[in-house]
């Protein structure tokens, strides 16, 4: 049958860390700067992308697995956006979110993000790459391939697309950057293709306190449709940041010394998760994750793992960017001045694996550019429904990963 699996919110930014006795691990005690006024503009403006990204993903798959990184789709649209201009520029900042920020100041945020967010907890590998693929002997405005290099560090390297070795050079870059768990992402190269940027993250955090693995036993899972399916349940009392409402429970899980989190929204019975999350606005997401505040209990969810992939294409249309995407409208004159480009495809793969030790996640986004031719003191939570899941860094809010688990699946 189908099943759903919509990958949530993953890696924001908000002190979550977990609730432990030994207080050297917050990560409130260590020296980490605050966001500027431009970089908290940048991760609210991410943060609407993603949710908005994950509303529209969710409403056109409602009875499939989805996991995405916001982020990831975020950084290589913010190096895209380098190269258009006129209208084209227009729709993809107002997609994006970047209404009220100059080109300079996303730019500037963006460095300045990546920089913050590569040097949080560590205890939690978490890596960015970005890269900048063109057609060997294609002309490319300078401006705009030095742009992507100071403020994303974009490796550029031009790169002959009609060998047959072309797409394995890529499909490396992207494997190495996501530590072997993104492996191919690209089948061919098309001959109308001229260049291709890509990010490439990757995520691997181990629990603030893991699950025993002589606790983890078989159970089951029930699907949307009712359906009884077999999984492996961990089990762990702890104390956790939770809170729940008429409409769900939440529990915040930190990684490490807890700048990173898995934030679950499991719905309450009866409320159907594809109209709770259709209903999530920006404003709700922010009012909920200050409401947290630390409670014993028991958390029982399933071990999974799950893989990704989509074009982008129809919901960045439907989101506002169609020009982008029509030949001979589309305005990328920043990359090459005779103004006749077009983004072909946006490709997403993802992956997460989350076991007792914690929680392993990749994502690379590639664009492809072409010619035209309050309740009771404890709690008890069992996670055996359709849930939300996010992982989170809790310093700057950003989304990192968002998604749904409708059905779990297993090595």
């Amino acid at each position: 049958m189908k099943y759903v699996l919509f990958s949530i919110m993953i890696l924001l930014f908000a002190a979550f860390n977990g609730c432990s006795d030994d207080v050297s691990t917050s990560p409130d005690e260590r020296d980490v700067r605050p966001l500027t006024e431009l970089e908290k503009s940048l991760v609210d403006s991410d943060n609407h992308f993603g949710l908005k990204m994950f509303r529209a993903m969710s409403a056109s798959g409602a009875d499939e697995n989805l996991f995405i990184s916001p982020l990831s789709i975020s950084l290589a649209l913010g190096m895209t956006l380098n190269g258009a201009d006129a209208g084209t520029k227009d729709a993809m900042r107002n997609t994006l979110e970047f209404n009220g920020l100059d080109q300079d100041d996303i730019n500037e945020s963006y460095r300045s993000l990546l920089e913050l967010l590569g040097s949080m907890d560590p205890k939690v590998i978490f890596d960015i790459a970005n890269s900048i693929w063109y057609r060997q002997g294609y002309s490319v405005e300078q401006d705009f391939l030095s742009v992507n290099r100071d403020y994303f560090d974009a490796q550029v390297q031009a790169l002959d697309f009609a060998s047959a070795s072309a797409p394995d050079i890529i499909n490396r870059w992207v494997n190495d950057s996501t530590n072997g768990k993104i492996q191919k992402m690209l089948n061919e190269i098309p001959v109308d293709a001229v260049m291709y940027l890509i990010n490439a993250i990757y995520f691997k955090g181990i629990w603030s306190n893991e699950f025993e693995k002589k606790m983890t036993r078989d159970d089951q899972f029930i699907t949307l449709s009712g359906e009884r399916i077999p999984c492996r349940m961990m089990h762990l009392k702890e104390y956790f940041k939770y809170f729940e409402t008429d409409q769900f429970q939440a529990i915040d899980m930190p990684y490490g010394y807890g700048d990173f989190s898995m934030t679950i929204l499991l719905p309450q019975d009866g409320v159907n998760i594809n109209d709770f999350i259709s209903n999530i606005s920006n404003d709700d997401w922010n009012m909920w994750m200050s409401r947290f505040s630390s409670r014993e209990g028991t958390i029982e969810m399933p071990k999974f793992t799950m893989e990704y992939e989509a074009s982008l294409n129809d919901v960045l249309k439907s989101l506002g960017m169609a020009i982008a995407f029509t030949p001979g409208q589309a305005n990328f004159s920043k990359i090459n001045k005779e103004n006749n480009l077009f983004i072909s495809n946006v490709k997403h793969k993802s992956y997460v694996k989350v076991d007792e030790e914690g929680t392993e996640a990749a994502a690379a986004t590639s664009v492809e550019i072409s010619l035209t031719s309050v309740r009771s003191t404890n709690f008890y939570m069992r996670v055996d429904r359709p849930f939300l899941f996010a992982i989170r860094e809790n310093r700057s809010q950003t989304i990192l990963f968002i998604g749904k688990m409708m059905q779990p699946e297993s090595d």
